[in-house]
């Protein structure tokens, strides 16, 4: 995991530009302090300038989105890389940008396929060597097409003065982009924001496409509008459609998860092997970041679904016996939960009409006296025991993050949420917001363990620097009660067109905004179920494979997952329901009754 902030601009000469060149020193300084959290191993920056021949004159109209003046005579175009490292692959240190003969990338990513990498390279060091034998666009294009892995990058090619950025297919690494326009003359690239600022309007790139900007061209130019980034694409680097096959009538059905049908034996085998193959890759080689023995290089995001339990499972597999993992689970004391328990929410009738409920007793329940014991941790608790049977030998540091109310609201909170809703940005919802709080305190790794089930609680911190989560199981694999309706509604057609829909907006979700709250403390998260190849594989399926809606939906939800989670021994986790982070944490609504879709105020 690692950081990248790019500028360009145009100096000015005179002392007319010094308190311009001081405000925007202060915005680049500030942008640089938050991507400089993403990689805490090293920082650094490379400038380079090109300078422009004075144009014999400059003629600019009133609604020119330029960045420079009719004055400008002598002036260089700017451009300054800065990138920050997490070091998570290979045996020596890196420090970025990589930098050789003019050519410069700062990258951040992860190589898991497409290029291979021994287990002491950095994939980063050996992509840019294979960037700077490249002469042309679309050969720098098809490299970028050609792996597998999350990544955000931005490279400048000397001998062709081109500046590339982009992401992978799926949006898995966040990369914002600040246009410029008239009263913002300056071009910035950003793994993060610094929050809300009228010097800049962050959104996130398109994943649709790497990006090119002619800054040859651009540098003897008055008007940056006739220099938009150029599109390079291939869809070589998108994972393939859905099947649309649409199952006969008499498709039998799955009675029983402990019943494997003949027809999906095989698909079953196929999907344990890429997901297995998909977090093998994931896990291996992690360098070890803490001199103390018998820390945990790997956590997981932990809820004890079927999700986070089947590729902890796996992990399992791939990791030395000898080493913890560890397992995060997090839980909120929601002060607005605990007002309902207290007087009702029976029917879900209005706020303005409820009633308090009769049927509570004067003694107060375990739940009511500990109100963290929320679902997630529930099921957490559960399904670890299950893993420490099917798993003997491994430490699992089941590590309750505790958020109580009180302290919360007096202190944690004030100093939390302004960060986080700074790290969430350009995302500004309620519903933002309250999967943003989940996963940075999660992803802190701050909490309570026990080393037995009947020891004395003690405070924890999760050193692992790779964070396993289980997001895209739902959208790949039927898991949304959405899937249900449209099947209802409109047979297997409708249902495979949703499916196509679910892949189709993946990159457009969530995966940026997590990215930039769980790196916020120099940590990486990995999606297994979200490699392109198990996407693909996945896609190639019949719908009926993956999901089938006639049935209750403790089964005939990713029914597919559920019958290899059982197949693997993960009987507890196979008919687990599915249920929000937000929902499951209790993170959800904590300051009122808005809905999800609201804007923060």
């Amino acid at each position: 995991m690692c950081g990248i902030f790019v500028s360009v601009r145009f100096s000015t000469p005179g002392n007319a530009s010094l308190d311009v060149d001081q405000e925007f020193t202060s915005l680049s300084l500030e942008l640089q302090r938050v991507n400089a959290a993403r990689g805490p191993d090293a920082q650094n920056t490379h400038a380079l300038s090109l300078l422009s021949s004075p144009p014999p004159a400059l003629s600019i109209s009133s609604d020119s989105a330029s960045f420079i003046s009719s004055e400008d005579v002598s002036r260089s175009l700017d451009a300054v890389f800065y990138a920050s490292e997490l070091r998570l692959r290979g045996d020596s240190p890196i420090v970025q940008p990589h930098v050789r003969n003019g050519n410069v990338l700062c990258w951040n990513g992860e190589i898991f396929e497409g290029i291979e990498i021994s287990s002491h390279e950095n994939d980063g060091s050996k992509l840019f060597d294979l960037l700077c034998s490249i002469k042309t666009p679309e050969g720098i294009r098809d490299v970028f097409c050609s792996i597998e892995g999350p990544y955000a990058f931005a490279f400048y090619h000397e001998s062709s003065q081109r500046l590339y950025f982009g992401r992978d297919p799926l949006g898995r690494r966040s990369l914002l982009i600040h246009k410029p326009r008239k009263e913002l003359p300056y071009l910035l690239v950003s793994s993060v924001s610094a929050g809300a600022n009228p010097a800049y309007d962050f959104a996130e790139i398109s994943t649709e496409h790497i990006y090119s900007l002619d800054l040859g061209l651009l540098k003897n130019s008055s008007d940056v509008r006739l220099h938009s980034p150029s599109r390079l694409r291939s869809v070589t680097a998108e994972p393939d459609k859905v099947n649309s096959t649409i199952p006969l009538d008499d498709v039998p059905l799955v009675e029983s998860l402990d019943n494997i049908p003949e027809h999906l034996s095989q698909a079953l085998n196929d999907f344990i092997f890429h997901l297995d193959k998909s977090v093998m890759l994931q896990v291996r080689d992690i360098p070890r970041s803490s001199l103390t023995k018998g820390k945990a290089r790997l956590a997981v995001l932990f809820s004890g679904g079927i999700d986070s339990s089947i590729i902890t499972f796996l992990a399992h597999k791939h990791v030395p016996l000898e080493e913890p993992i560890d397992l995060l689970n997090v839980a909120f004391e929601n002060p607005r939960k605990i007002r309902i328990q207290k007087e009702g929410n029976v029917g879900g009738v209005s706020k303005r009409v409820r009633k308090p409920q009769t049927h509570l007793k004067e003694t107060k329940t375990e739940q009511e006296r500990v109100p963290y014991m929320v679902p997630d941790r529930i099921t957490g608790m559960l399904e670890v025991e299950e893993l420490r049977r099917i798993c003997p030998g491994r430490v699992w540091n089941f590590a309750r993050i505790f958020l109580f109310f009180f302290l919360l609201s007096l202190m944690m909170f004030l100093a939390a949420r302004p960060e986080v809703e700074s790290l969430m940005s350009p995302g500004r919802t309620v519903m933002d917001l309250s999967l943003a709080l989940a996963l940075y305190f999660a992803s802190r790794g701050q909490g309570q363990i026990r080393k037995t089930p009947e020891s004395v609680p003690e405070p924890y911190t999760s050193e692992a620097r790779v964070l396993l989560n289980g997001l895209g199981s739902d959208e790949l694999l039927g898991g949304y009660g959405r899937h249900r309706s449209v099947y209802n509604t409109g047979g297997w057609a409708a249902a495979i067109t949703e499916l196509q829909q679910e892949i189709d907006r993946i990159p457009n979700r969530n995966l940026g905004r997590d990215d930039r709250v769980i790196s916020s403390h120099g940590k990486e998260t990995r999606h297994p179920f979200l490699s392109l190849s198990l996407v693909s594989f996945l896609a190639s399926l019949p719908v009926h494979f993956k999901m089938d809606p006639r049935l209750e939906t403790s089964i005939g939800d990713k029914m597919l997952l559920r019958l290899a989670a059982r197949k693997l021994g993960l009987v507890e986790a196979s008919s687990r329901k599915k249920r929000a982070m937000q929902f499951g944490s209790h993170s959800a609504r904590m300051d009122g009754e808005r809905r999800g879709d609201v804007d923060l105020e």
